[in-house]
């Protein structure tokens, strides 16, 4: 008698399916912009190492440390006395080569008039004019050295090559140098445009190409790039891409890329370190939250609503993302509904009862 009531009983009990409220979404096209970040070395479009051209001891430093100049400036002055006396010594050369060539002058003058008369030979007359060509050589040759001379007094002034920033200096006041010397007597660096040197795989630099149809569309139609300096804060200046290198780097399978940025208020340093930030404007796409999806052996998954219930689904995603959001690329469709957030919790086939999302 026990045992028909059990049976009985558990014939009546029903059949009830789990049944929970989850935030759901209706998948739509949507625009966005997606920042992706690349470490970056700065330099100055024109670093110059100053090296003295003469020998001597620096008499005068003209500069500070750290301090802006101007193309042609004099940054040191070298010993000029030396100088200054092999340029005097040049001059008088080339007034006594100045003289004697006078002389040969009249003595050829004299000996055509004595040969017409047969006073002397040909020889006699050839040897004038040996004697004047010599003498216009040794002209040349003193006013070659005058050039010569002027130049290296001129070269005591070591002057910089371009407007710029000087880094620190090597010697002092009394310093023996010369051209040789291994460290340069001051660095100076053309920071009115900073260059900011990064590297993308060579995938996305061709992934780039394509976007833009050829290297010169990409480097004309590429939006402007941003940049983190050093501690965090955002350059207030914008930059653009205008270089890319031809060469893949082997070992790393990384291009090199240059973007350049304005540096008016000296802002950025060379040699100083940075983030090149790109921005991706990506139209029309189908965006997810981070939430609606969960990962099963390195695949992405999102939970669509079909017929009431969760049924989970891959899907593809942008290979850029903010963070909070992911870019689907394939799996899903316009108008499909999803379960919005917590996709890790949720069970196949569970009964969603849908609760509209934010």
């Amino acid at each position: 008698m026990l045992w028909g009531l059990f049976v009985c009983s558990c014939h009546q009990a029903p059949v009830t399916q789990e049944s929970t409220g989850y935030k759901t979404m209706l998948v739509e096209p949507e625009d966005r912009t997606l920042m992706s970040e690349y470490s970056a070395v700065m330099a100055g479009q024109q670093v110059v190492e100053i090296r003295p051209q003469v020998s001597g001891l620096i008499t005068r430093i003209c500069i500070g440390e750290g301090e802006k100049v101007r193309k042609g400036q004099v940054l040191f002055v070298i010993d000029q006395v030396p100088y200054r006396a092999a340029l005097e010594e040049a001059l008088a050369n080339v007034k006594s080569a100045e003289a004697r060539l006078s002389t040969s002058r009249l003595n050829l003058e004299s000996t055509k008039v004595l040969r017409e008369k047969n006073v002397v030979q040909d020889y006699d007359l050839l040897t004038a004019e040996n004697d004047l060509a010599a003498s216009e050589a040794a002209l040349a040759q003193a006013r070659a050295q005058e050039v010569n001379a002027r130049n290296n007094l001129s070269y005591t002034e070591v002057k910089s090559p371009v407007d710029g920033v000087t880094g620190m200096i090597a010697y002092r006041v009394g310093a023996l140098v010369s051209s040789s010397i291994q460290e340069p007597l001051v660095t100076v660096s053309d920071d009115s445009v900073m260059y900011a040197y990064f590297s993308l795989s060579e995938s996305r630099v061709n992934e780039l190409m394509e976007q833009y149809g050829s290297l010169d569309g990409f480097l004309s139609r590429m939006p402007e790039v941003g940049l983190r300096m050093a501690g965090g804060r955002m350059y207030p200046g914008k930059g653009r891409i205008s270089a890319v290198s031809g060469i893949v780097t082997a070992g790393t399978g990384a291009v090199t890329l240059r973007a350049d940025f304005p540096n008016g208020d000296r802002l950025l340093r060379g040699g100083g370190s940075g983030t090149v930030v790109i921005p991706s404007y990506i139209e029309n796409c189908l965006v997810v939250p981070q939430g609606a999806t969960y990962e099963l052996q390195d695949r992405i998954f999102v939970y669509k609503v079909i017929d009431g219930k969760a049924q989970s689904a891959p899907v593809t995603v942008n290979r850029l993302n903010n963070g909070t959001e992911y870019i689907v690329e394939d799996g899903l469709q316009q108008g499909d509904v999803i379960i919005a957030e917590g996709a890790g919790l949720v069970r196949e086939g569970a009964v969603v009862n849908p609760q509209k999302g934010e």
